[in-house]
């Protein structure tokens, strides 16, 4: 008769772990789950300070100025517009600011993290395996530590989603750097280029499309985790869509889903015609 073989205790080994940090460092968590619930709290309010006409005339703007294209204006403004008119500006505003703030940390980390790569072989030898890793993690699954640290609500929602959309901006930022033609670099080499001149003089332009790709990415994954974060309290339209399914219903649901659609387009257009327009 065979013996079962005795089960690995994994889950239970990150449980241990996380018990640990929560509970010997339950006052660092705390203070960053305060800075960032403030930091949410005033940007939300700066923008719902302004009337929604006039805030949705600045994105448009914003979108015509940054892509160069009128007809991405215009449907910003409409895309909008309809949202307003939907009654569900709030939670896009409240999407947009995490949307924004998970963004900005996610590059923060990743970009030195891909230049690093980069550079270093041994580094990047380490870095892609982990980064497969998080790429095909379920998406759920990252929500789970993040509750036991910083609790229910939006701060749970920008770690888990951190962690989810970091690894594009990891991998092609390494990949453009790594793309740079080598004919290039030794000629910098024989003008006697240091690495930090190498970088910022000559790599870094020219990776700054696919660099810019990374962050299109970050983005896109971003808006969706944060309506995936809805089911730990991140509200938002991801909130809105929570709560149609709760409720049963589908109308508003798909109303809440729409604005989704139209922020992620939005988004979308405008990164990838600012990194067409680095390169040009």
């Amino acid at each position: 008769m065979d013996m079962p073989l005795p089960k690995l205790q994994i889950g239970d080994a990150i449980e241990a772990v996380i018990d640990y940090f929560t509970i010997n460092f339950a006052f660092i968590t705390r203070a960053v789950s305060d800075l960032m619930e403030t930091g949410i709290d005033v940007l939300v309010d700066a923008m719902l300070f302004f009337p929604a006409w006039v805030m949705i005339l600045v994105f448009s703007g914003l979108a015509w100025w940054m892509t160069r294209r009128p007809r991405v204006g215009i449907f910003t403004l409409v895309g909008l517009l309809l949202i307003w008119n939907l009654e569900l500006w709030e939670p896009t505003v409240s999407t947009i600011a995490l949307v924004l703030i998970a963004t900005v940390i996610a590059v923060a980390i990743g970009l030195p993290i891909g230049i690093a790569a980069a550079l270093y072989g041994g580094l990047n030898r380490v870095i892609m395996p982990i980064l497969d890793f998080m790429q095909t993690m379920p998406a759920f699954v990252y929500l789970i530590p993040a509750i036991p640290f910083f609790g229910l609500g939006p701060v749970s929602a920008i770690f888990s989603t951190v962690i989810f959309a970091m690894p594009p901006a990891i991998r092609l930022t390494c990949l453009g750097i790594q793309q740079v033609p080598k004919d290039l670099v030794e000629a910098a080499d024989s003008f006697g280029a240091n690495r930090m001149q190498k970088l910022f003089k000559l790599q870094l332009p020219l990776a700054t499309p696919t660099i810019m790709a990374g962050i299109n990415q970050t983005i896109m994954l971003s808006l969706s985790m944060v309506v995936i974060a809805a089911m730990i309290g991140a509200k938002g339209l991801g909130g809105e869509v929570w709560k149609a399914i709760q409720r049963f219903e589908p109308g508003d649901g798909f109303e809440a889903g729409l604005g989704v659609v139209i922020i992620a387009m939005v988004l979308d257009r405008m990164t990838q015609r600012f990194g067409t327009k680095k390169k040009t």
